[in-house]
């Protein structure tokens, strides 16, 4: 277990070393960001007792009461062999990918959620992630792990640029925390909620070497790990490192009378189409055009091989993607432009 001034003592990020200045009170001890009433869990006499339990933070882009997440929280607070916290979005954020808030506050309101200290914040799941691992929520703990998931649908392809459960992974990755994205690949009519206990299940083997790796010093640093699950988790093939690939659900719009938000995210959209039918009809102006977004169809390149994160994910397989935060343009690109320039 570390606290957040252990962590960041010595510890450089592309070269620079971090420094965290931490206030004191008048007898000369750290003084907690937090009120009295939000340290008590964390000062509980079982303290002790799992001051050597590797610590584990939660969080996820489908909101704090998502089944997935819960599921995951259950299994790993079962195993005993770690300390769960929980910072996640206070509602659905799906497809936010790596937005954060800047101007205003974020309001943290705890959640009961057995085993682990929680909170539901009102930010994105970039903004949790980045929340959790500061020391500030937890009186100073931090994480050894982060996990961002269960989601509900895949995150493979494109997915992964439009992905709040991967931005919360990605978050963490920045910063120099060991990280995990982990989704569900749900289909409507076949799927069930069951199923994300399953998969919640069925990733716990990778979380414990992943954690076992990185007590020993041996994880590498250069990379973030994004875990897709197959539809029959149950039935999975096994693990298989894939590269990311080109799948997409390409998005269009049509015209709407309905000003509710949609029930869906864009790994589910159109799974029900007789949603609006309970929905609203918008009425504050008759110069309003509406639009909602639906899928006009979901692709990959067949051509691309068969270590291919989503062509991998169909055929049964867990995907296990390493993943970087750049957005590095392929080699290729490089002299072509380099050429356009010496034009100009």
């Amino acid at each position: 277990m570390r606290t957040a001034s252990e962590r960041e003592k010595g510890r450089d990020v592309g070269g620079v070393s971090e420094r965290v200045d931490v206030t004191h009170n008048g007898n000369g001890e750290a003084a907690s960001p937090l009120p009295a009433r939000a340290r008590t869990d964390l000062a509980s006499p079982s303290m002790a007792s799992t001051a050597a339990q590797p610590v584990v933070m939660v969080t996820n882009d489908d909101g704090i009461d998502a089944p997935g997440l819960r599921f995951l929280v259950d299994q790993l607070v079962a195993q005993g062999r770690y300390r769960v916290l929980v910072c996640a979005p206070d509602t659905d954020r799906s497809g936010v990918s790596h937005c954060i808030t800047w101007r205003s506050p974020l309001s943290c309101k705890r959640v009961d959620i057995t085993g682990a200290p929680a909170f539901g914040v009102s930010g994105t799941p970039a903004d949790c992630a980045s929340l959790g691992i500061s020391g500030k929520l937890f009186d100073g703990l931090v994480p050894d792990l982060v996990l961002s998931g269960i989601n509900i649908g895949s995150n493979c392809g494109f997915h992964v640029v439009y992905s709040g459960t991967v931005a919360g992974a990605r978050e963490a990755f920045i910063y120099g925390f060991p990280a995990l994205a982990m989704s569900y690949n749900w289909v409507a009519g076949k799927s069930s909620v069951n199923d994300l206990k399953v998969a919640a299940e069925v990733c716990m083997p990778l979380i414990n070497a992943v954690m076992v790796e990185i007590k020993n010093g041996t994880y590498p640093k250069g990379s973030f790990l994004n875990i897709d699950v197959p539809t029959d988790a149950g039935h999975h093939k096994g693990y298989k490192i894939t590269k990311q690939g080109k799948f997409m659900a390409r998005i269009g719009w049509e015209p709407t009378a309905y000003k509710k938000p949609a029930v869906e995210s864009y790994q589910t959209a159109n799974v029900n189409a007789d949603t609006e039918n309970d929905m609203e009809v918008d009425s504050s102006s008759e110069n309003d055009l509406l639009f909602k977004r639906v899928i006009v169809k979901r692709s990959y390149d067949e051509e691309e091989g068969d270590d291919i994160d989503y062509k991998s994910l169909v055929d049964g397989y867990i995907t296990v993607t390493p993943l970087v935060a750049h957005s590095r343009a392929e080699a290729d690109a490089i002299p072509y432009y380099k050429a356009c320039l010496s034009r100009i």
